[in-house]
């Protein structure tokens, strides 16, 4: 029976399967690469805001503790925005005519709020505690970055799934003394460098952290890592 096909077909055909798996591959590749780039997640990127507050000068120049504007954020889910009050604390009495401070003066003055445009932004389908993480013993620039040295507040972190479960799946990795949480300069435990926790000295973060696992109760990975921890 004469050959219906030229013996290069199979060859053809072959280059075409591996070629099409090739393209589906990158394709894939490049779906994942963009999902998590700040085109989708907004890491890095600063929103415009009605005023432009600086972290950088507030903290790190003034000194002023993340507590004095974001009082809940100990004791409750959501780290709280401060009321225009708290900024009138001390704009009362000084700026009193800067116009880049118009925005909130005219805040107080009519009792109407400033619309903040939220940095870190989580879907409304996941579950987040501010209280239960701080309490546990993880800084705040554990999650949102430098934040004494950012003149406008920006997401660091891509606050995606991945990112999350990395920290859950070896929480030891990140926990520090409670009293160290709000300490922006906070640097983890080396030989040069220890850590005392109840007069025990630690050299190095990961006998630190285990030792912090037991001592502030944290669940156990299964249970931190399991799906309705954060979707509920």
């Amino acid at each position: 029976m004469p050959q219906i096909f030229h013996r290069s077909t199979n060859t053809l055909s072959r280059a075409t399967i591996f070629g099409a798996v090739f393209v589906v591959a990158v394709l894939g590749w490049a779906a994942l690469e963009v999902q998590r780039s700040p085109y989708v997640t907004y890491a890095g990127v600063r929103k415009p805001q009605p005023v432009p507050f600086s972290h950088q000068h507030h903290v790190a120049g003034l000194g002023i503790d993340c507590r004095y504007c974001h009082t809940t954020v100990e004791t409750s889910s959501f780290a709280g925005i401060p009321p225009t009050k708290t900024c009138m604390n001390c704009h009362s009495q000084i700026w009193t005519n800067a116009q880049l401070l118009e925005p909130v003066r005219a805040s107080y003055r009519t009792g109407q709020s400033l619309q903040w445009t939220r940095v870190n932004q989580l879907p409304d389908f996941v579950y987040f505690n501010h209280s239960i993480h701080i309490n546990k013993g993880v800084g705040c620039n554990t999650c949102h970055g430098p934040v004494d040295q950012m003149p406008l507040m920006y997401q660091q972190e891509s606050l995606q799934m991945e990112w999350c479960l990395d920290c859950h799946r070896a929480p030891e990795k990140n926990l520090r003394p409670r009293e160290q949480v709000f300490n922006m300069r906070y640097q983890q435990p080396t030989g040069l460098n220890p850590v005392k926790v109840d007069g025990q000295r630690y050299d190095d973060q990961f006998d630190l952290g285990t030792a912090l696992v037991k001592k502030y109760s944290v669940r156990s990975v299964k249970d931190i890592t399991s799906c309705n921890t954060c979707h509920r």
